[in-house]
């Protein structure tokens, strides 16, 4: 095999990629971005060492460390030479805090170091035959190689949400300093498989935290998500599409193209964006366009204007594709042949000029549908109908909640959530975040009372919203154990994002999660078992017998 990945749900056969990713990444991109990760972990053994010797951890490791990963989710960066720069970067913050730890006295000897902490590629030669030999299948146990990458991949998925929120400003050196410890854990062969299922749980319960973290960093600054009605329908003029999940990158586009003459509109998981009143100021902000992430070739033809990837999200265009000169990039996101737009200096904003003066050129899009979609309902907008949700449940207008959140992707199989929506009775109500809710937010299921029976809370991190919501409804209903509320879990996965927030609901307590289309293809048979065993977690049938299974709980 010319590579190995089984990060994502697409893994070929459900076993792994080996020869070209499905997701369109390269054998030599993958490599390399084994490579990148095999640095990012000899970073983290000495920043974990500083910290435990209780030294500083400065903000450049951090985000370095946060960069690093979210470069290397699914469908984030395609460049295969941005990832080695971040490689080369990443041997100069190694090898710095190594000084660190040498100049107050604490050292090490080669032999004591995994070679994550000590190699050294001096030139993009020895780089490219060092990144063939890297990847998760050095660790041969395969329980322990299950278990390191399911720490790993989690740890991933807190990476994006904190670099999100270190975005905004707020960070928190407790999750950073977990992220070092924890991938540095994935190198310490004393670990025991208990320790790493240990270890794992602890994933979550930082999951947990960081969610909330860049909750609190989008809602100060943005206010909180409210109901909103959503266009998708199109205006008359050029415009820029902006995609992935950065706000911060929203507010500076939306800032540079006030009075240009150029609109904005969101796509895929920038969707919730239309949810905050921050944004709702600007006129030009028009409404959505388009659908899941997967849609994107035949939507971004139709579109005619430039296309922003501020994270991940990117299927890689056709050759011949019409739109591929006009995809820009930034952030962790990148795209070989693409314009990349840099990073914010001092704090300030990113210079989008480049993309704006592009779009001028351009036809304004082409209408592919109309009509409005309603979303916003956060945990802050639900609270406010908690009265009304409360007495539909406890009059039985509203007989169960259906946490419906996750990820969308473009295999048939996925027509299986549709399909669910659909079956569900007219007394249920899904509860959705991430683009999963692609697969049925446009249905019209109508609503109960005025309550629509899709509330969309917004991105895959404001799956926390679906946890303080679960919470606040325990309290309020006097119950012991989250498990005994009328809500059942139907998720949906895709990426590294989809782990942490299964780690993170697992870490709260929840139980009897339905995973699916398949259970990931780095479990291996005994790690599922223990979180079979232990959690009840379960994959997906067909959709009808599965309403039926979950009404009859």
């Amino acid at each position: 095999m010319s590579m190995f990945c089984f990060q994502c749900q697409e893994a070929l056969k459900n076993a792994g990629c080996t020869s070209k990713g499905v997701c369109g990444k390269t054998d030599d991109t993958a490599n390399m971005m084994d490579l990148l990760m095999h640095v990012i972990k000899g970073t983290t053994f000495f920043a974990y060492e500083i910290r435990k010797n209780n030294m500083t951890v400065d903000d450049e490791v951090n985000h370095f460390v946060m960069d690093g990963l979210f470069s290397t989710i699914t469908n984030a960066n395609f460049d295969k030479e941005a990832i080695r720069q971040r490689v080369y970067r990443g041997f100069e913050v190694r090898d710095r805090l190594r000084k660190q730890l040498e100049k107050n006295g604490i050292s090490f000897n080669d032999e004591e170091l995994k070679d994550a902490c000590t190699w050294t590629g001096e030139t993009d030669g020895a780089l490219d035959m060092k990144a063939e030999n890297v990847g998760v299948l050095q660790t041969e146990n395969e329980d322990v190689r299950s278990l390191r990458e399911l720490v790993t991949y989690g740890v991933k998925g807190i990476a994006a949400y904190a670099e999100h929120a270190y975005n905004l400003g707020h960070k928190k050196d407790e999750i950073y300093a977990f992220m070092e410890r924890a991938l540095a854990g994935t190198l310490d062969d004393s670990l025991s498989v208990d320790d790493l299922v240990s270890l794992t749980l602890e994933t979550g319960k930082y999951g947990v935290e960081v969610m909330a973290l860049l909750d609190q960093a989008n809602t100060s600054r943005y206010g909180n998500p409210e109901m909103t009605s959503v266009n998708l329908g199109v205006r008359n003029n050029p415009a820029i599409l902006i995609s992935g999940h950065d706000l911060r990158d929203m507010e500076d586009l939306l800032q540079q193209t006030e009075g240009s003459g150029v609109d904005v509109y969101t796509h895929s998981e920038m969707l919730p964006a239309n949810y905050y009143p921050a944004f709702k100021k600007y006129d030009h902000f028009v409404g959505n366009y388009g659908n899941s992430w997967w849609k994107q070739k035949e939507e971004f033809e139709s579109f005619n204007g430039p296309i922003l990837f501020t994270t991940n999200c990117i299927v890689p265009p056709r050759k011949n594709a019409g739109y591929k000169d006009r995809i820009y990039t930034t952030g962790a996101s990148g795209l070989d042949g693409a314009t990349h737009i840099p990073a914010r200096e001092n704090d300030g904003m990113k210079d989008f000029s480049q993309i704006i003066e592009h779009a001028k050129k351009c036809d304004p899009p082409k209408e592919i549908e109309t009509g409005e979609i309603v979303g916003g309902f956060a945990h802050n907008q639900v609270m406010q109908l908690a009265d009304k949700v409360v007495d539909a449940v406890k009059s039985g207008a509203i007989r169960k909640f259906f946490v419906m959140a996750g990820c969308d992707g473009r295999m048939k199989s996925r027509q299986y959530y549709t399909d669910f929506a659909q079956e569900l009775p007219d007394d249920t109500v899904i509860l959705t975040a991430g683009c999963a809710k692609y697969r049925y937010n446009k249905l019209g299921l109508g609503d109960i009372g005025g309550i629509p029976r899709v509330l969309d809370a917004g991105q895959c991190n404001d799956s926390y919203s679906l946890a303080v919501i679960a919470m606040k409804l325990k309290e309020v209903f006097e119950l012991n154990d989250i498990n005994d509320l009328p809500i059942e879990y139907n998720i949906a996965w895709y990426e590294q994002k989809a782990v942490i927030v299964l780690l993170a609901l697992l870490s709260l307590g929840v139980k009897d999660i339905h995973l699916g289309p398949t259970l990931p293809a780095f479990l291996s048979p005994n790690v599922a078992n223990v979180l079979v065993d232990k959690f009840g977690i379960s994959g997906i049938g067909e959709p009808k017998e599965d309403v039926e299974m979950f009404m009859a709980k």
